[in-house]
């Protein structure tokens, strides 16, 4: 039996529903077992790779209500993992830098991060990840412009 476009469409949202759920808890379970929650080591990760970041803009690059941006930064400031400093040119605004001690972590766990991410899209080759990126970002911006 061929199912129709838009029997496919809603299996297809389906599939990619669950797929993203269940990818998303396998990273979160492994990120928990570094002593970090995902908004943490989202922030924390930002930091490491992009350098210090105005609090201000935090909450839209990971994706994070600003309102907990602010809770976010103090339980990584009261870990040492980060610290605020104002910004030179504007009094208003104010960046997160990471720490020493958060480098140091992030040089440790990263790696063993990036495995688990590896390990987890294991049930693709190469050549289907770089397919499933091309469709993917398609997809996504066609729904963006509708």
């Amino acid at each position: 039996m061929k199912i129709n476009d838009q029997d496919q469409s809603l299996k297809l949202f389906v599939v990619l529903s669950r797929a993203v759920q269940t990818i998303t808890k396998r990273v979160e379970e492994d990120i928990k077992t570094y002593g970090l929650n995902p908004t943490e080591f989202a922030v924390l990760e930002l930091l490491y790779s992009k350098g210090d970041q105005p609090i201000q803009k935090i909450g839209e690059k990971v994706l994070l209500a600003s309102s907990s941006i602010t809770y976010v930064v103090d339980k990584l400031e009261k870990k040492n993992f980060l610290f605020r400093k104002p910004c030179p040119k504007d009094r208003r605004v104010t960046y997160a830098a990471i720490t020493e001690e958060g480098t140091q972590l992030m040089n440790d766990i990263f790696p063993k991060h990036r495995e688990a991410i590896q390990d987890i899209f294991g049930g693709l080759d190469e050549n289907e990840k770089e397919n499933m990126i091309v469709q993917l970002k398609k997809l996504g911006f066609y729904a963006k412009d509708l």
